[in-house]
């Protein structure tokens, strides 16, 4: 084997012994629930945004700018992506207990 193909072998090597343990590395566990508790709260402000992008709507058929139709359209459509959004927050949820040791 060529000092090349040697170096290549142990940065592969060396490669793999980091991704296969890193979870167990000290920290880790921590650095999971962070980035869990930032796209809870990334979902939790999209969720309130939705729901205010609702109102407006509504609002806005309420004073006359919208048809009832065009409203209709609109409404269909946020009230599906509010539905996806909250649809996140419980698979989150779920995989946040399932995580947790029962016992």
């Amino acid at each position: 084997m060529d000092a090349v193909a040697v170096v290549a072998l142990l940065v592969v090597m060396a490669a793999a012994v980091i991704v296969i343990g890193r979870p167990l590395w000290p920290g880790a566990e921590a650095a999971v629930h962070d980035r869990d508790a930032l796209r809870r709260a990334d979902l939790e402000a999209a969720r309130l945004a939705k729901y205010r992008e609702i109102r407006d709507a509504e609002l806005d058929r309420d004073t006359g700018k919208l048809s009832d139709e065009d409203w209709r359209a609109i409404d269909r459509r946020l009230r599906s992506e509010a539905v996806e959004i909250l649809h996140r927050l419980d698979e989150l949820e779920g995989a946040a207990s399932s995580a947790t040791p029962s016992g």
